[in-house]
């Protein structure tokens, strides 16, 4: 089995996690207090579940798609799950997970740009 054919599936399986616990997180911190943490968090997911599922429609057109989609969605996973456990744990998920999943968010939008210099590739499994 290929790296894509492993990774387009689980392109649109986070593009609904992210959707829905954006959804979710909006709610939770519009009810719940202090809203720093899970509205910043709802907001990345919120950001990122379209651009997933946008890589997951264009697949086989953007060549850079498996890449990207694996540090967006990865990135957004740790950004949001840091801030997630700051809201109701009181730490951080390891040191530097909010920067490192910033980072891989930055990462993933960087080799969707990289991907307009690359041709369409052919249909992919």
């Amino acid at each position: 089995m290929s790296f894509g054919a492993i990774i387009r599936p689980a392109t649109l399986f986070v593009a609904g996690i992210l959707g829905g616990g954006g959804v979710a997180l909006a709610a939770a911190a519009t009810h719940g207090g202090d809203t720093h943490f899970l509205g910043a968090a709802s907001t990345m997911c919120l950001a990122h579940a379209p651009a997933l599922l946008a890589l997951y429609a264009g697949y086989d057109r953007i060549r850079t798609a498996p890449v990207a989609a694996l540090l967006l969605g990865l990135g957004t996973l740790i950004f949001a799950g840091d801030l997630i456990n700051r809201h109701f744990g009181g730490s951080s998920l390891f040191p530097m997970a909010a920067p490192i999943g910033g980072l891989g968010m930055i990462a993933g939008w960087a080799v969707i740009a990289i991907g307009a210099f690359f041709r369409p590739g052919a249909t992919r499994a």
